[in-house]
């Protein structure tokens, strides 16, 4: 797979651009790309669980309680970008997410997050094609002078991503309802 900077040199050379060596390499382009490949690579991965993205991790209670409504604060881990889920499956707990911290009144605490996975060799091939259009969209303006380019990468990255969700969700099995008595009644 692809590193960052192949990642974005394939972008510019959607744009009709030349190609980067590395973010340093002192042409306005990777300069650019540079600026740019974080926060667009953040705002993908916070996008989607993608699975390869995706991490379980059980967290111990900050020694500090939280003042008032829940008996523990957590603190996330440092790589996290957005709780998909808490608890155990199926029995999710009531918590706040406040600043840096879960706050609930389960000990201790499942979390299953995406992180921030800044190594694009573990992306999947889709996620990959997806980075390079929306990095094709966010530099089309700065390098072509034209919105109407930037709108056409705006379209097919849309369209790409809905495609590669797709993908990425038949990974997984289907989600079950459950066994719950309410369900159960009915029958």
């Amino acid at each position: 797979m692809p590193s960052a900077v192949e990642i974005c040199s394939n972008a510019l050379l959607l744009l009709g651009a030349g190609a980067i060596t590395a973010f340093d390499d002192g042409t306005d382009r990777a300069a650019l790309a540079g600026n740019l490949w974080d926060t667009v690579r953040d705002d993908m991965l916070r996008s989607h669980p993608w699975n390869c993205a995706v991490k379980r991790t059980t967290l111990a209670a900050d020694a500090d309680a939280p003042a008032y409504d829940y008996s523990y604060k957590y603190l996330l881990p440092s790589d996290w970008m957005r709780t998909i889920s808490v608890g155990e499956y199926g029995a999710e707990p009531d918590h706040r997410t406040e600043g840096r911290y879960i706050l609930c009144d389960d000990a201790p605490l499942y979390l299953r997050y995406i992180y921030r996975n800044t190594d694009p060799t573990t992306y999947d091939a889709s996620l990959v094609g997806c980075l390079t259009l929306a990095m094709a969209a966010r530099m089309a303006y700065p390098i072509t002078s034209s919105a109407s380019l930037q709108q056409a990468f705006m379209q097919e990255l849309q369209q790409a991503l809905r495609q590669a969700r797709a993908i990425d969700g038949q990974d997984d099995p289907p989600d079950t309802i459950g066994n719950f008595t309410l369900l159960a009644s009915r029958y």
